[in-house]
């Protein structure tokens, strides 16, 4: 072989080389881009074991079951906020639920008169699925300062009255607000109470995904409200692809920057526009009103697709979103819209502001029940006598043939409720 001839295969050689190594590269690129066009495409690319439990979670029980109260807990210094661990008392095996939902619980309330009234009121669950018991996470709410307003029911009858050993009735876990199990970066951004579907979700991530990006976001007032704090201090040391952040807006004397919180002020998009790399987060949010109402449309005016924006307020349909309201109004005609309600014998015209019946009713003094405000407790269900009515989207509980439920319902002609 001459020395031309070696030259020559040895080039060929490197030729080979480089075409290989050039095309595992590109192979592996394409995978990621697939990867990545499959999460911006609403795709799921999770495993079947995955698929099967987000099936498992969608099946639970008809009806309310008895539920006895195995552990009772305070989480924050100031005793505002108690955890309660509830097991059936059927002794049945707990189905699995889709981490951010709720149960709906229906409760013999004490009065004033000395009788007790039935009321019906949803809870996050605050823990991920997969244990033998749930947890619910419930604040106290108090008299508002300056107002006439009586202090929460259902929430001070958890705290003053149910105790390990109560029995309680409960409904099987429900609602539109969960974590996708995809594998596309997260934000969860929870403000005061509104943490508990966030640790549901958050726990699920670092059990089942600790690859996942994931972002939380802890709106409080100071030290005093933090739940959970040595929890999440736990995981956020332990899984690198955790980023805590405890936000502090009037923080005490002895509340320490770095030591106690990370930020001072409320959540708002100025601080997720510094913290956050540019990257297609989903963004799941719950927390008071005025918070959820002003991040939204704060989102959306930063770019973020509507389809990337979740929040749970109980329910949604109190937040008043720019798309939302901008296609109501393109949808409606000039014909006005008249609403009865036979029992109050009151009569008004629709307005097109408001984003439900329930809202409706609430706005001109017409008093309806209510509980979870988004489709799942069915305390609002309210017959329809006349008429025709739209929901804004599917709801979790199944009304009877002919009624409705007024938190996720709009008008769609003349029409006469039963309330």
């Amino acid at each position: 072989m001459t020395s031309a001839m070696l030259l020559l295969w040895i080039a060929l050689g490197i030729v080979v080389q480089l075409a290989l190594w050039l095309g595992i590269v590109f192979w592996r690129h394409w995978q990621s881009y697939q990867v990545l066009q499959d999460q911006v495409d609403g795709k799921n690319p999770t495993s079947q074991t995955e698929n099967l439990q987000t099936e498992a979670a969608s099946e639970g029980w008809k009806g309310f079951r008895a539920f006895k109260v195995i552990q009772k807990t305070l989480e924050d210094e100031s005793g505002a906020i108690c955890s309660f661990y509830l097991r059936p008392e059927d002794g049945q095996s707990l189905p699995l639920f889709k981490p951010g939902q709720f149960l709906t619980f229906k409760l013999a309330v004490p009065t004033q008169s000395g009788t007790e009234e039935e009321i019906i009121r949803c809870y996050s669950l605050s823990d991920s699925p997969g244990h033998d018991a749930y947890r619910v996470s419930i604040k106290r709410v108090p008299t508002p300062d300056g107002t006439p307003h009586p202090p929460g029911r259902s929430s001070n009858y958890f705290h003053d009255y149910v105790q390990v050993g109560t029995s309680l009735a409960v409904r099987a876990p429900s609602g539109h607000f969960y974590i996708d199990h995809d594998n596309s970066p997260v934000v969860l951004i929870g403000g005061g109470i509104g943490i508990t579907p966030m640790l549901s979700m958050l726990n699920w991530i670092v059990a089942h995904q600790p690859e996942r990006e994931v972002w939380l976001f802890y709106g409080v007032r100071n030290n005093s409200e933090v739940i959970l704090k040595s929890h999440l201090q736990a995981l956020s040391d332990r899984h690198p692809n955790f980023k805590l952040r405890i936000c502090f807006s009037a923080p005490q004397p002895g509340d320490l920057i770095k030591r106690d919180f990370h930020h001072r002020g409320r959540i708002d998009v100025a601080l997720l526009r510094t913290e956050l790399p540019l990257k297609p987060y989903n963004f799941y949010i719950c927390g008071p009103t005025p918070m959820m109402e002003s991040l939204v449309d704060a989102l959306e005016d930063w770019g973020v697709p509507d389809t990337r924006i979740h929040f749970e307020a109980f329910g949604p349909a109190s937040i008043k979103r720019k798309s939302s309201i901008e296609s109501k109004v393109s949808e409606e005609g000039s014909a006005p819209v008249m609403v009865t309600f036979s029992k109050s014998n009151k009569q008004f015209t629709w307005d097109g502001k408001s984003s439900s019946l329930l809202e409706f009713a609430e706005g001109n003094g017409v008093t309806v029940e209510s509980g979870c405000r988004a489709g799942g407790c069915g305390s609002c269900e309210t017959r329809i006598q006349s008429g025709e009515v739209r929901f804004s989207h599917s709801p979790d509980f199944d009304s009877e043939p002919g009624n409705c439920l007024l938190c996720v319902c709009i008008p769609v002609t003349d029409v006469v409720l039963e309330a």
